[in-house]
């Protein structure tokens, strides 16, 4: 049982704090600079949008404000079965000539809308993004200047959570911190493995249509690029700016939906996990990807088996204690949730394990619905 503990305890470590470190470590002898240049080449916007009448039309208006010459930039937007006012608002603004447009009157699915707009795309780079999220002004500026590198494949702005004090706020405004930290280091030392779907670009030369069950196109795209041995960089100037969901429910979903995902990128491209091929980008892909995975099992592990060896030392009562507490503090914050109660001073601090344990519980319902088939495009069945 002790032997239990310990591999839990160091695969629960590793993953979170092991990793980080070694990043650290690494980026600061072996960082690969971008080499960044203002260009101007023509760009293609995509985006697939379903039953959005309530930000199509600020999307657009934000997206035509952008500074970037307007002839170098082509706005292409799909309504993928709409049942609302979404196809009107863009046949409206197409008719302006202000965009393009795209329209499915049956639900294809995002990725098969994607792969109509990009068949027709006449920019060097594609950029992708969702209809909910704004851009800064010079997003497109940031991300297209990545692309002066040749060794740059496809690149990823920066989501900004806005109201953090709001909703889940509370605990996804540390969690993104640290996540965009990772990611940062990755990239300063070659790759990131991922995209934020609200903002990220690739080269027309690299993007590879979608297969029309992919779930994770800002997973898939990026992932293409890496088999073809460019680099996916994040860049941190070019920036979305979004809400967080009103409550942790919703959030979970999208966790849900993108942590299946994650089980099906794996299953696309196997060998992207292969060390011996693919050396440092496979060690990333496995230490933050396929490891968050499992952790769920291991702390799992780790809490039952601190039961039977717990007159083994007092490090084992300790250890038993602490996870008490976490554990403690994860539930009384769904609590206080389920009443409505708005939690403020050192309690913040309970939405650190609360949502540590919603991901978690996520990686866990992912592996069902991916397993059973229930991972589907249209999420929303």
């Amino acid at each position: 049982m002790i032997f239990l503990f310990l591999i839990s305890l160091i695969v629960v470590a590793y993953t979170y704090i092991g990793y980080p470190l070694i990043l650290a470590m690494v980026s600061s002898v072996a960082s690969r600079p971008v080499k960044r240049k203002d260009i101007f080449p023509v760009v293609s916007v995509i985006i697939s949008a379903y039953n959005e009448e309530k930000n199509i039309e600020s999307k657009i208006n934000n997206l035509l404000a952008l500074d970037y010459p307007r002839d170098k930039m082509e706005v292409i937007i799909g309504s993928d079965g709409s049942t609302d006012d979404t196809y009107r608002l863009i046949k409206k603004y197409a008719e302006e000539n202000k965009i393009r447009y795209t329209v499915s009157f049956q639900r294809i699915g995002k990725p098969a809308m994607i792969n109509k707009m990009a068949k027709d795309a006449q920019g060097e780079i594609f950029i992708f993004a969702d209809a909910r999220q704004r851009f800064e002004r010079d997003s497109i500026k940031q991300l297209v200047r990545c692309f002066a590198d040749e060794e740059v494949g496809a690149a990823s702005g920066e989501l900004i959570i806005e109201d953090k004090e709001a909703g889940t706020g509370r605990g996804m405004g540390l969690y993104w911190q640290y996540e965009k930290a990772l990611r940062k280091m990755e990239s300063d030392i070659g790759s990131i493995t991922g995209a934020t779907g609200a903002i990220y670009a690739v080269r027309k030369s690299l993007f590879r249509y979608l297969p029309e069950d992919i779930l994770l196109d800002d997973v898939y795209t990026p992932m293409n690029v890496l088999m073809q041995d460019k680099r996916v960089i994040f860049e941190p100037a070019a920036r979305a700016y979004d809400t967080v969901s009103e409550t942790t429910q919703k959030e979970f979903v999208r966790k849900v939906r993108t942590l299946a995902g994650n089980f099906q990128i794996f299953a696309q491209f196997p060998e992207a996990l292969n060390l011996f091929k693919k050396g440092w980008p496979a060690f990333q892909l496995i230490s933050h990807k396929l490891m968050r995975l499992f952790v769920p099992y291991f702390l799992i592990l780790a809490l039952f088996s601190n039961i039977f060896i717990l007159k083994d030392g007092s490090f084992y009562v300790l250890a038993l204690f602490l996870q008490i507490i976490f554990y403690g503090s994860a539930f009384l914050c769904y609590a206080l949730e389920q009443t409505g109660a708005k939690i403020q001073g050192v309690l913040r601090l309970a939405y650190v394990p609360y949502e540590f344990c919603v991901l978690n519980y996520a990686a866990i319902v992912a592996l069902y619905a991916y397993g059973s088939g229930r991972a589907d495009v249209q999420w929303e069945k």
